[in-house]
């Protein structure tokens, strides 16, 4: 039926995004002072993590995660893919490597809590990311979303999603992309 398609639906989708998560502030900060205070002790780097993704209509934006690896993390992948070829494989298939070399100690426990995820607060306080929704794609995999780019893209990806909490790594890209699908179409407060 496309519920999330409806301007009305939307509409409350948006409010309650953006109310929820004002209510929610003060343990956000809290959260986000001993995060802050981790990733500083961990490793040397900024906390913020900023990217481009594909977001609602086609239009770009820079989205927020705690820092999860080191800062020379391309060069520490380069070294490791070229010892460990089946973890390109692994790649193209679930988009994620099994075994990554540029996560630090704090980012594996961020990563396997989610709590990296948790400085898109700040893109739902923006309006461009919702707490519930389809995941933000890197501009990297416009292309991989084929024909369903287009119906994924005309609502506001999310925080978390029905992907995350059906079998995240266990699922492989075009399952993602059937799941947060069934999510637009039939979405719900």
């Amino acid at each position: 039926e496309n519920k999330l398609l409806i301007k009305s639906n939307i509409w409350t989708k948006n409010l309650f995004d953006f109310f929820l998560t004002l209510l929610m502030m003060p343990l956000l900060m809290i959260i986000h002072i001993i995060i802050s205070l981790a990733i500083m002790l961990d490793s040397k780097g900024v906390v913020f993590f900023k990217q481009y993704r594909l977001g609602k209509d086609d239009n770009d934006f820079i989205c927020y995660k705690y820092r999860t690896m080191y800062e020379n993390s391309d060069e520490l992948l380069q070294k490791y893919l070229k010892n460990h070829p089946e973890e390109s494989e692994y790649y193209e298939k679930y988009h994620k490597y099994e075994n990554d070399p540029r996560i630090t100690k704090i980012g594996k426990i961020l990563r396997r809590t989610s709590l990296d995820e948790l400085a898109q607060v700040i893109n739902v306080l923006k309006g461009e990311m919702s707490l519930v929704g389809p995941r933000p794609y890197m501009i990297n995999e416009s292309d991989k979303l084929g024909s369903n780019q287009h119906f994924i893209l005309k609502v506001n990806p999310g925080i978390t999603g029905l992907w995350q909490v059906s079998g995240r790594n266990n699922l492989t890209f075009k399952e993602r992309n059937e799941l947060e699908i069934w999510y637009i179409k039939n979405w719900s407060l």
